[in-house]
């Protein structure tokens, strides 16, 4: 077993400030754009760039994307009797990548940018998750293995494969979940499943970049008997920060979160059964002394050390990859309405071409605005 990732994969805060009437009014004016298109669509104010989305949500106005590093914006309309006008949600792929000190200057500096003017003491953290990624492609997930305090839940994801286990029996566990939200959860599950499932290649650098360190081979995603990661990942939601902890800005955090991060391990455990009939006295796992021992570490900086003109690659690779596929199947779909025999399948698909070709050479302008709008719709990752 080997750790191929470790660090915060979430953090979702809300800011004690209004945007200002200015920005609102600049916010409202582009929704109306991105409302007639039914897509989102640029924004740019102070510097800052993002994708408006055509509708709001959760009693905020407007919704911004802020590019492949997964950061999303929501703004309320300026309301002097609801001062908490702003939250914040800061995806995997930024907090892994950068580390949690770079995700919050990018915040300070973004609502600069917009012109939001705030101290330290006006930051509100709602949420926070913490997650080690464990290289383990023999480990098998046994949800009667956990040992858990008496007033948590326990909920169980069962997938079906191909292939058999040594028992017998067809099926394997692929998660488990402790816990539930907005208090604290433990989940153990197959992430590289999920990286696959819903396509988020950018794991496969982040965990081989770490590999790279360590100086051991990069894995091989097509071969699950040797790239099988595990993670487990410790979900801390606003009862438990600030109830339990009384955690609310980022120096409370920083001073507190390995303490909790090392509660939840303690008090939810995945052990190996052993004859004692008292589970409070078996063993952990390997796997979880493993990874509990990096709440002993720096967490505030922990990332990958990608760097994120290698994240825009492998988005615009995998844009690139969809769109061709989708490009090649309307193109076999065209050829099967139109007559086309397999052996004729190549030659039509050449034919095709020329016909693009044709449909631009008539209409310039029109290809040239589609040409347009789709660089705008990709900037982030072109």
């Amino acid at each position: 077993m080997h750790i191929v990732h470790q660090g915060f994969d979430t953090i979702a805060l809300s800011v004690q400030a209004n945007i200002s009437q200015d920005l609102f009014d600049a916010l409202d004016a582009e929704r109306e754009t991105a409302e007639e298109n039914r897509a989102p669509t640029p924004f740019s104010y102070g510097g800052a760039e993002f994708d408006l989305l055509p509708h709001g949500g959760n009693g905020y106005r407007f919704i911004l994307k802020g590019g492949p590093l997964d950061v999303t914006w929501f703004f309320k309309k300026p309301n002097a009797r609801d001062p908490w006008g702003i939250r914040i949600s800061v995806g995997s792929t930024l907090l892994a990548t950068q580390g949690l000190g770079y995700a919050r200057a990018y915040i300070d500096k973004t609502l600069e940018r917009l012109g939001v003017r705030y101290g330290n003491h006006q930051v509100s953290i709602a949420r926070v998750d913490f997650c080690v990624d464990v290289l383990a492609p023999d480990f098998e997930l046994n949800p009667e293995n956990f040992v858990i305090h008496s007033h948590s839940n326990r909920g169980d994801y069962l997938t079906q494969e191909d292939d058999r286990r040594s028992n017998g029996k067809s099926g394997r566990f692929t998660s488990v979940t402790v816990g539930k939200m907005p208090g604290r959860q433990v989940i153990i599950y197959d992430k590289r499943r999920e990286v696959i499932d819903k396509k988020k290649p950018i794991w496969w650098d982040i965990w081989n970049a770490n590999l790279k360190r360590d100086n051991l081979p990069s894995l091989d995603a097509s071969d699950a008997t040797t790239s099988r990661v595990w993670r487990i990942e410790v979900r801390v939601g606003k009862n438990v920060l600030k109830d339990r902890w009384q955690v609310r800005t980022w120096a409370q955090l920083d001073a507190m979160f390995g303490d909790i991060a090392a509660e939840a391990f303690e008090k939810v455990r995945y052990c190996e059964p052993s004859a004692d009939c008292n589970r409070a006295r078996w063993p952990n796992h390997e796997i979880w002394d493993l990874v509990a021992v990096t709440t002993d570490d720096d967490l505030m900086e922990m990332r990958s050390f990608v760097d994120p003109t290698g994240i825009k690659e492998v988005h615009r690779n995998e844009h690139i990859r969809l769109i061709l596929a989708q490009v090649v199947g309307n193109a076999t779909t065209l050829a099967a309405l139109e007559g086309v025999s397999e052996i004729e399948l190549v030659d039509y698909m050449e034919q095709v071409g020329a016909r693009l070709a044709t449909v631009v050479e008539d209409d310039p302008e029109r290809a040239a605005k589609k040409l347009d709008e789709a660089k705008s719709r990709y900037r982030f990752t072109a």
